[in-house]
């Protein structure tokens, strides 16, 4: 009787080891995407649903882009502050591709200092006065060619869907608005942090920045307890779109996102093989097959590590190639001199030295 009862245990703990695997593969399966981002990009026409239910995922083969699945729920997932208009993808707030008409709001702040241990309070506080660099989000919105008076509802996504600030067009041309702003967690790199003056919209202050949803010609959803809704339709990715774009290297015109190039949707039929094997792509006709009009484009920049390293005339830029291999880290190759790019911001009109970010030097990792 011992024996049986031992043998029967034995056979329940591998049941449970079996179907514990099970469950745990099942739920580390990444789900396929049915939509294009780079296509999506250019049209504005998303993977989701007509509610905005943003059931569609990314396929991931490049391993910048996979996310595993235990972080594939609520907002965790979103890899990339995207800005969305109606569901359509304009750009992302990070440093480095910030729209070039953006200025900094530069806000008195307290810093530390080294107080000698000799040195009394009353002459060495341990302290000083300093300045940090914010932004407004109504001068984001002007940048990017939006009247602040058009919109209807913009919602900035916090940690939590639930934490999500939700602010109407009359707050955004209230007074108060001129102290609605982000920052980012490094000065001038990291993630965005908003700033939100005290009872302003629904009076949501999370600490950090996942999306920015602008909403003008469609219906908002709504934030409620448990987080974003849409015509009764819980609301997991981007409402009218689909899953966030997680991702690739961004190309701006005139600091609108016009196109992504993504290495697994890159064609190889399109591409030419070097002597090493290294598969390379046209700028100019990968532009073109994007649907980006390139005839009035002067000049475009290399973007990388947040800075905009190197000018590039048009008409080099278009006849150079790119490659997007493992030794590009994410980005791209440019031309023959290799030059490497996290993103690219082309312009119709010559960018003066002097609309360039200023950097601090204390700002400087």
């Amino acid at each position: 009787m011992a024996t049986a009862k031992n043998s029967r245990v034995v056979r329940h703990l591998l049941l449970v080891v079996i179907a514990a695997t099970a469950c745990r593969d099942a739920n580390s399966t990444r789900v396929p995407e049915t939509g294009s981002a780079t296509a999506a990009a250019g049209s504005g026409a998303g993977s989701g649903s007509g509610s905005g239910s943003g059931s569609a995922a990314f396929v991931a083969t490049n391993p910048n882009d996979y996310v595993p699945a235990e972080f594939k729920s609520g907002a965790s997932r979103w890899k990339d502050t995207g800005v969305y208009v109606d569901g359509k993808p304009i750009g992302f707030i990070q440093f480095g591709e910030l729209p070039i008409a953006l200025k900094p709001t530069w806000v008195k702040d307290k810093v530390s200092t080294d107080k000698p241990a000799d040195c009394p309070i009353e002459k060495c506080p341990g302290w000083k006065w300093s300045q940090q660099r914010y932004y407004k989000f109504t001068d984001y919105l002007k940048a990017v060619g939006i009247d602040p008076r058009t919109v209807k509802m913009l919602h900035v996504y916090g940690p939590k869907m639930s934490q999500t600030i939700a602010v109407t067009g009359r707050d955004l041309t209230s007074p108060a608005a001129n102290e609605f702003m982000f920052h980012f967690g490094a000065d001038v790199a990291g993630k965005p942090i908003p700033h939100v003056p005290e009872n302003f919209g629904n009076g949501k202050s999370p600490d950090k920045m996942q999306s920015l949803m602008i909403y003008i010609a469609k219906k908002p959803p709504i934030v409620t307890k448990e987080g974003i809704e849409l015509d009764g339709v819980e609301q997991l990715g981007v409402p009218y779109y689909g899953e966030p774009i997680r991702g690739g290297v961004r190309i701006y015109l005139d600091d609108k996102l016009a196109a992504i190039i993504k290495r697994q949707e890159l064609d190889v039929k399109k591409a030419t093989k070097t002597p090493d094997g290294e598969l390379h792509w046209s700028v100019g006709e990968f532009l073109t097959a994007s649907g980006v009009d390139t005839s009035k484009i002067v000049e475009g920049w290399v973007i990388q590590n947040e800075r905009r390293t190197d000018k590039i005339a048009w008409s080099d830029l278009e006849k150079m190639s790119f490659s997007a291999g493992s030794k590009a880290h994410g980005g791209v190759m440019l031309g023959p001199k290799e030059l490497m790019a996290n993103a690219i911001a082309l312009h119709t009109r010559p960018i003066a030295p002097d609309e360039l970010p200023k950097i601090l030097p204390e700002e400087e990792n």
